[in-house]
């Protein structure tokens, strides 16, 4: 299908200023930049997917690896450094200011922010502000993986289109925490568990509604074509989905509620919750033939995941008037001629400021000077000329 750019033209979200102090092999680095797409160009192992990492915590969530915030220090000397990250950003409401980093005074698990200088209380204040998708090598199995996998990938896209989301998602995930440690204690307040039950219900009825949504209008984004990516139609695939698709929503949080309630003697043996959004998985097959993804190619599967991509971000721009950062670990090496060309088209309609790495910077060419080339080598970063 022929490339069909968004309309009107989104605004711009862009680092213009990158601070990293003792990030991963980064004991200090400072760029200065355009708003352009970035191409980050090096040998493996030289620090360029520990730099996206660092600009993916610009952004909700627990960055593109998943990691503990302590595996991001650096340790040098038999010492561990904590890391931050700092950036000066344009928005379409103008320059801001994003800072956050590990609180080295405190356990590894918490994370300090600040937004134009001011503390906020948790990563999910940026989730408004700095939009962030990424897809690294790491994702290419994504699936063949556990549906956990997958329904992580879902609830990434649907917080980007939907801001509130990792706020609903952090909620659910405490009150099942809670239910779960209530329900290890003998003579736990029955109370006490339905409340918390409700709360489960509430937000996980919530949760399954705005899944819903973005499945459909990814669906929708991707039959549009991007190019010769290939459609991918989403579902979410989960008894929450599955009853809010066919009842009132009251009545789906009185059916999830009253699982959880009937459920309580074996969860308390397993310490999981048998229901809720938790479980849900992602499925995806191909538009076009029908084929669930898993029976794809290598290849296929990851235009397909691409094509998902760039439809959220496409979502994202006609939205909310602006794309996300795209972060695109190692995106062109399986790539033939032309999907590189229409991934790098796709960037320039977006708007988008996608940082792109790769070991051969040729295969960027084609993006000239509407891209800024970086040569990263051991940490050290120079403009390639």
């Amino acid at each position: 299908m022929p490339h069909r750019p968004p309309d009107p033209a989104p605004a711009r979200l862009a680092v213009v200023t990158l601070r990293l102090t003792d990030f991963r092999n980064y004991a200090r680095l400072r760029l200065r930049l355009d708003g352009r797409p970035v191409v980050l160009a090096g040998p493996n192992g030289a620090g360029k997917t520990n730099l996206l990492e660092a600009i993916s915590y610009l952004g909700a969530g627990r960055g593109l690896r998943g990691a503990r915030l302590g595996d991001a220090d650096r340790r040098a000397g038999g010492e561990t450094h904590p890391w931050a990250v700092a950036a000066v950003l344009d928005g379409p409401h103008g320059r801001f200011e994003v800072g956050t980093g590990r609180d080295g005074a405190a356990a590894a698990h918490r994370r300090l922010v600040r937004i134009d200088g001011k503390p906020r209380s948790g990563p999910a204040a940026l989730a408004d502000r700095v939009p962030v998708l990424w897809l690294t090598p790491a994702q290419d199995r994504l699936f063949l993986d556990p549906p956990a996998a997958r329904r992580r990938f879902l609830d990434k896209l649907v917080a980007v289109l939907d801001p509130a989301h990792s706020t609903r998602i952090n909620e659910y995930e405490r009150a099942l925490r809670e239910r779960a440690r209530l329900l290890r204690k003998p003579g736990a307040d029955p109370h006490w568990l339905s409340a918390l039950e409700r709360t489960m219900a509430e937000t996980g009825i919530a949760i399954a509604a705005a899944r819903l949504l973005a499945v459909a209008d990814l669906t929708r984004a991707a039959a549009r074509g991007i190019g010769p990516f290939p459609a991918a139609a989403l579902v979410a695939a989960g008894e929450a989905e599955d009853w809010l698709d066919r009842c009132p929503a009251l009545e789906a949080e009185d059916r999830l509620a009253g699982a959880l309630a009937g459920s309580r003697a074996r969860d308390a043996e397993t310490g999981g919750a048998a229901h809720g959004p938790h479980r849900t998985d992602m499925a995806v097959s191909h538009g076009e033939s029908g084929l669930p993804a898993a029976a794809l190619s290598t290849g296929e599967q990851k235009c397909l995941l691409l094509s998902i991509v760039l439809g959220a971000a496409r979502i994202q721009a006609e939205k909310r008037g602006f794309a996300p950062l795209l972060l695109l670990d190692e995106v062109s090496a399986h790539l033939d001629q032309d999907h590189r060309r229409a991934l790098y088209a796709e960037v320039a309609a977006l708007g988008a400021q996608a940082w792109m790495t790769g070991t051969d910077a040729t295969l960027f060419s084609s993006l000239g000077d509407g891209a800024r080339f970086l040569r990263i080598d051991d940490g050290c970063v120079q403009d390639l000329a």
